[in-house]
């Protein structure tokens, strides 16, 4: 079953269940204030909820690895005991960022890479075995490629996207 996500407006009454623990956690200011934050809490408690134990979150234009690596972090968080992360994106200066933060992770429960590839051919290649969550961003030139909305369906059970993203991906978890 295929689970679309799109990150929800802040919510302003009291904090329960996962949204208290998006103000708990530790870690980057800038992910927690990324509208796709919410809905990725969201994600994991439902996975936690179903007594998933392993995790699996590709991060397509991760830049700098910021959001995927407070994702594994919350993860982590949440009870999982077996989290991977991929994140992926086109500048190889931001990769070698997110590698070096990645580095100062020091979890055995936590495995990340990071790695410059083109984003429609990395989601191609996650449907040999697809990721739990798949967060995207859909905005940017090119993300409208033939295919695109087939290799994201593939490439995961939950798309947790921006809420202006292009391609129309998405209703609330």
């Amino acid at each position: 079953m295929t689970i679309r996500a799109q990150a929800a407006a802040p919510d302003r009454r009291p904090a329960t269940g996962a949204q208290s623990r998006v103000q708990a956690m530790p870690g980057s200011r800038a992910a927690h204030h990324d509208p796709r934050w919410p809905a990725i809490c969201i994600a994991l408690d439902r996975l936690r909820q179903a007594r998933r134990h392993a995790v699996r979150i590709v991060d397509t234009d991760c830049a700098c690895g910021t959001l995927l690596i407070a994702a594994v972090r919350q993860a982590r968080a949440c009870g999982f005991t077996a989290i991977e992360g991929r994140g992926i994106d086109g500048s190889p200066a931001m990769i070698g960022r997110a590698r070096a933060a990645a580095d100062r992770l020091h979890d055995p429960a936590i495995g990340i890479t990071f790695e410059v590839a083109d984003v429609i051919d990395a989601l191609a290649d996650e449907a040999n075995a697809p990721a739990d969550i798949i967060l995207w961003h859909g905005t940017r030139a090119g993300d409208d490629r033939p295919g695109t909305r087939a290799s994201l369906a593939a490439a995961g059970d939950t798309v947790i996207g921006d809420r202006g993203a292009s391609d129309g991906l998405g209703a609330a978890i």
